[in-house]
């Protein structure tokens, strides 16, 4: 999503959603001996329901596909649900305990007074999939997608949205509770929200009512969560924005701060060298999104500044990846591996400085439908949907580097970044940079 860090309100927010529907203060200072993340360290892989599945239902996506309005066809995405099973396998290969999927609304309720049993069977065996490989299921609620018929009922302009989308995840809640997972109610809700305006779901005057209702279902489902596991650890992820965090995401974590185990966050891009345009995603008019700058030291200064907002909560790291064109390499130079440990390398700093990091998802195990456009790949696995029919996944040399850093709880005492880290106000915003001292080497 990308953003001027000085411009306000929500039609800032609907031109920072437009592809994802697609100073002087020391630096964090490498190199310093790093210890591992230990053996409790919850390493995971990430995936997306409507982004991977394929054979989608009637949804606010399908229809807008169908529209014209996006760079690409839906066709059936990278074919998930038939070939669950072997992509949880190459999950299990690499050795990570945790894999992260949604359960597709449109997909269980595909009319108002309807579920699928055919449909919750298929999640039932993903989830059983999950556990028999020995890693435990992350399970998105809402990953911005929506039946075809909650958008005939007005979708988010609906204050009835809420009690809708209520209705639904209470029965998967129910089902899936006693399989201990770990919940996400919404993923990254400011950008929900900035997709909703970019696509029409909702006018810029509706989108504080859309943040509103956000807040109000995930307190409510938070409830219903701990109701049946008081111990269930929930969160909604946010996609931190760097330069502009505040300013995007604050107004959903004071709606929902009381109800969160442990902050989720994403973080993909710093902001704009040229401009200081803050960065997570693309828009219209900027550059593609493998052409943002990526700064992996930035992860780092994500994660302190919700270290510091919430010192009594852990931190996992929900998101985090690299994008290139149809699996060309990038513009900067910058291998998917080589950004991997760089990465990995922050997170070892920020463990070692004292933030309670638990655990981080790569996005994503697969290229999947990047909202509208399969050119930005971020997979571990390639996967080439409009030109092998076969959709194979081929593995990119990440796959090993990732391998090989869960082996080992992370990068060598000694490892030296690919990249030297900069100062944070090169790349964050004042308030995130405050109060300097923990990053210093």
């Amino acid at each position: 999503m990308r953003r001027r860090r000085h411009r306000r309100g929500w039609v800032a927010l609907s031109a920072a959603a437009a592809v994802w529907v697609t100073s002087g203060v020391s630096a964090a200072q490498p190199p310093r001996k790093v210890p591992t993340l230990g053996t409790d360290f919850l390493w995971g892989v990430a995936a997306s329901g409507f982004q991977s599945e394929g054979h989608a239902p009637d949804s606010n996506w399908t229809r807008y596909i169908a529209s014209g309005a996006t760079a690409d066809p839906y066709r059936d995405s990278v074919d998930f649900t038939r070939r669950y099973i072997t992509d949880i396998d190459l999950a299990a290969r690499l050795g990570v305990r945790v894999y992260r999927v949604g359960i597709e609304w449109a997909r269980v309720q595909p009319r108002p007074d309807t579920w699928d049993e055919t449909a919750f069977g298929f999640y039932d065996n993903v989830i059983a999939r999950i556990l028999a490989a020995g890693m435990r299921p992350m399970l998105t609620l809402d990953h911005w997608v929506y039946p075809g018929w909650a958008v005939d009922r007005g979708g988010w302009r609906n204050q009835g949205m809420v009690e809708d989308w209520l209705v639904n995840m209470r029965k998967v809640v129910s089902r899936y509770a006693s399989r201990d997972p770990l919940w996400v109610t919404f993923n990254e809700p400011a950008a929900y929200v900035g997709t909703e305006l970019r696509t029409g779901g909702i006018s810029v005057e509706e989108a504080p009512a859309m943040l509103d209702r956000i807040a109000q279902a995930h307190n409510e489902i938070y409830d219903v969560i701990h109701g049946l596991r008081p111990n269930a650890q929930v969160t909604s992820n946010l996609g931190y924005v760097a330069g502009a965090e505040t300013e995007v995401n604050g107004p959903i974590v004071e709606r929902i701060a009381s109800k969160l185990d442990f902050i989720g966050v994403d973080y993909y891009f710093a902001p704009l060298p040229a401009t200081g345009e803050s960065a997570q995603g693309g828009s219209a008019g900027g550059p593609p999104i493998w052409e943002l700058p990526v700064h992996p030291e930035g992860i780092y200064y994500a994660l302190r500044h919700y270290a510091r907002q919430f010192p009594d909560r852990p931190l996992y790291v929900v998101e985090n990846g690299i994008p290139t064109e149809n699996g060309k390499s990038r513009p900067d130079g910058y291998t998917r591996a080589d950004h991997l440990r760089d990465t990995v390398y922050w997170l070892q700093r920020a463990k070692a400085d004292g933030m309670n990091l638990i655990g981080y998802n790569y996005w994503s195990l697969t290229d999947n439908y990047e909202w509208g456009s399969y050119a930005p790949r971020f997979g571990l696995f390639t996967v080439d949907v409009l030109t092998d029919p076969t959709v194979a996944r081929r593995p990119t040399e990440a796959v090993e580097a990732y391998a090989r850093l869960i082996r080992a709880g992370g990068v060598a005492p000694t490892y030296e970044p690919t990249r030297a880290g900069v100062p944070c106000l090169q790349i964050d915003a004042p308030d995130t940079c405050a109060e300097e001292g923990l990053g210093e080497g």
